[in-house]
């Protein structure tokens, strides 16, 4: 018969990871509070400077105006059709990136003679800007949304490529090799070893080149739009709109926050299996 703990012996374990527990959420709670207290300030400070009359209120709009420039553009209908075109933009393009990013990194990284051959054309490719290539884009696919698409593709690709080859070369060889003694095919090993380990490694290059097309994308809207909150901003600057200048500028930081959020919370559930080796550890 196998003997079991008494209530009294495992009560304080328990007490104690409850304390842990609190004291954890405690933390997260203060660092929450502090994060939010720093961008009160931020705003306070950013309404006082034009109030007080230190910085000019046409240079810099206060955040009453801007606020009440996004609620003009929701009542009239063009936030939705900017946001919902940018989105469409870089959405398709991060897809395209991270769906060739992603498959090239692996091969790259699994099959070295494959690497030998394409690195070198990779790494000129690599060096030039995609600002630089937009002409070229423009050239072969118009002024349409495919020449858009195409230079958002091109500034997210390569931290998924790079981040993806260096996560397959950095996987364990003892964990390979381990697989292949018990017989495992190379199949089972790349599926089930190298691209779990390489994970991690992936989707910072993902959560990378989702920074990367936000940042394209004022570039991608700078000619031939109509559209889009890149689009917003620059005209509304050409036409000293600075209130809704403002705006288009923090309209795409939030799609950045919030791309950046989606992509954490599903880099977060397709490894949860790290928690556990965390715990372990």
């Amino acid at each position: 018969m196998s003997a079991s703990l008494p209530s009294s012996a495992t009560q304080p374990i328990t007490t104690a990871a409850h304390k842990t527990k609190r004291r954890r959420s405690a933390i997260r709670l203060g660092d929450r509070s502090l994060g939010l207290l720093g961008i009160v300030g931020f705003l306070l400070l950013w309404e006082l400077l034009p109030a007080a009359g230190l910085v000019s209120s046409a240079y810099l709009s206060p955040p009453t105006q801007v606020a009440e420039a996004i609620w003009q553009l929701a009542g009239n209908g063009d936030l939705l059709k900017h946001v919902a075109a940018s989105l469409q933009r870089s959405l398709w393009g991060l897809a395209l990136a991270i769906t060739l990013g992603v498959t090239l990194g692996l091969l790259m990284g699994w099959f070295q003679r494959l690497e030998v051959v394409i690195d070198p054309i990779l790494q000129l490719f690599r060096q030039t800007s995609a600002l630089a290539l937009f002409p070229v884009f423009i050239l072969f696919f118009g002024i349409g949304e495919l020449s858009k698409v195409a230079i958002i593709f091109w500034a997210s690709f390569w931290p998924v490529l790079l981040s993806t080859i260096s996560g397959v070369k950095q996987v364990d060889q003892l964990l390979i090799n381990s697989a292949r003694s018990m017989g495992a095919s190379q199949r089972f090993v790349f599926t089930k070893v190298v691209l779990p380990a390489a994970s991690p490694s992936i989707f910072t290059g993902i959560r990378l080149a989702g920074a990367y097309c936000v940042t394209a994308l004022v570039a991608a809207e700078m000619i031939g739009a109509h559209s889009g909150l890149g689009f917003l901003t620059l005209n509304s600057q050409e036409v000293f709109q600075i209130p809704t200048m403002y705006a288009g500028i923090l309209l795409l930081a939030s799609v950045g926050l919030a791309l950046n959020y989606v992509l954490a919370l599903l880099e977060k559930r397709l490894t949860r299996w790290r928690k556990g080796l965390t715990l372990n550890g």
